[in-house]
């Protein structure tokens, strides 16, 4: 999976650039500490590098991602009745600041888990701030901890990963609701849903696709199957969108299984204006439903951005589409057989329109 520069802007210096990939290898780093990677001390120098900034580099990039964190603070602020004397566990807690909130909204109880070596700073932030006697970090793997008490009241947890469900943490979020949450309990956030929509992206692709044709007045083209097939992660221009959105996936988290993250679904994108198409682009939002009213935030380009922004699926043909005409199609979404982390993505479409038409099946990875 690869991250795009935003077009408009200067290329990034060089040092940019390795901060850029120092950072997606810190993430996957982190990512497997958190979700199913060891939680050991047996490292190298290189994984001490890679874990220590992964604690103060993601981390300050989610804390400052003000959607995410503010709609989070404000579900737990404005709606105490779900946390005053009730016990929370909060999955994957990172830097503890959900635990925080909770502790603040009145919770008897907080059990934070986490597996990287954050759970040692997260124990620290929590001593400073006065509550040790309500806020319990745990460090581990939720599948490998047990807590001292039998049930909990509420979980909350901050899961999703970039197209909701590369590098995620859903499966342990439902393997701790099916464990330990009492019958009557709170999953928050408890909806989740994907969109996809389409763009214009020219400039971009032949930077990103094209370029391989001739490089430096050689021919590298075999390598453009490969690199369309890697999803790209970056904000994306509300201008250059073409048609409308349409929801592939809902996902119920207080009553799904693991297995329901695995589907396929089907599209039809209709044309708003006459234009032409390069790339899908998929999105989220989530919403807490339990709240006194509804509650959430959406990743979607027309939404202020995250730092999940929007994952965009390159096409191998450049659809010249006349406003209502209609690109008609599946999308097969299921973790990598090899790494369950990874996701792989089967893209089915066909159009028949004025000026072209075509049926194709293309294949993406995120890794």
């Amino acid at each position: 999976m690869g991250r795009r520069r935003k077009s408009g802007g200067a290329s990034p210096a060089e040092g940019e650039e390795e901060n850029s990939q120092t950072k997606m290898e810190t993430e996957e780093e982190e990512e497997e500490d958190v979700i199913g990677g060891s939680c050991s001390d047996d490292k190298t120098s290189a994984d001490y590098y890679f874990d220590s900034y992964s604690h103060f580099g993601i981390h300050e990039e989610m804390l400052k991602d003000v959607v995410r964190t503010k709609t989070y603070q404000n579900v737990i602020y404005q709606n105490s009745f779900l946390f005053k004397d009730k016990v929370v566990l909060d999955v994957g807690a990172g830097t503890g600041i959900l635990s925080l909130f909770c502790a603040k909204s009145g919770a008897k109880h907080v059990y934070a888990i986490e597996c990287s070596q954050m759970a040692d700073m997260a124990k620290e932030i929590v001593r400073v701030n006065g509550l040790s006697n309500v806020i319990t970090v745990l460090k581990g793997k939720v599948e490998e901890i047990e807590l001292p008490i039998a049930n909990v009241d509420v979980i909350i947890s901050e899961w999703m990963g970039y197209f909701l469900l590369f590098e995620n943490m859903l499966n342990t979020v439902l393997y701790a609701r099916d464990k330990w949450l009492v019958n009557d309990g709170a999953v928050l956030p408890d909806k989740a849903a994907l969109y996809l929509t389409a763009i214009e992206d020219a400039e971009y692709k032949d930077d990103k696709i094209e370029f391989w044709d001739n490089v430096y007045g050689f021919n590298m083209s075999c390598i453009k199957k490969q690199a369309m097939m890697e999803p790209l992660v970056d904000t994306v221009d509300p201008n250059q969108i073409v048609t409308n959105s349409q929801l592939l996936k809902t996902m119920d988290i207080s009553k799904m299984s693991p297995g329901d993250a695995s589907f396929t679904a089907s599209f039809k994108l209709i044309a708003e204006r006459t234009d032409y198409i390069h790339a899908l682009v998929a999105y989220f939002d989530v919403s807490f439903t339990k709240c006194h009213k509804l509650m959430g935030f959406s990743t979607g380009p027309k939404s202020k951005s995250t730092h999940w922004k929007q994952t965009v699926l390159y096409l191998e043909d450049v659809i010249s589409i006349c406003e209502g005409e209609a690109i008609i199609g599946s999308m097969t979404v299921e973790p990598n057989k090899r790494n369950p982390r990874d996701v792989d993505i089967m893209l089915k479409y066909s159009f028949n329109g004025q000026h072209c038409q075509m049926s194709r099946t293309q294949h993406y990875k995120m890794r």
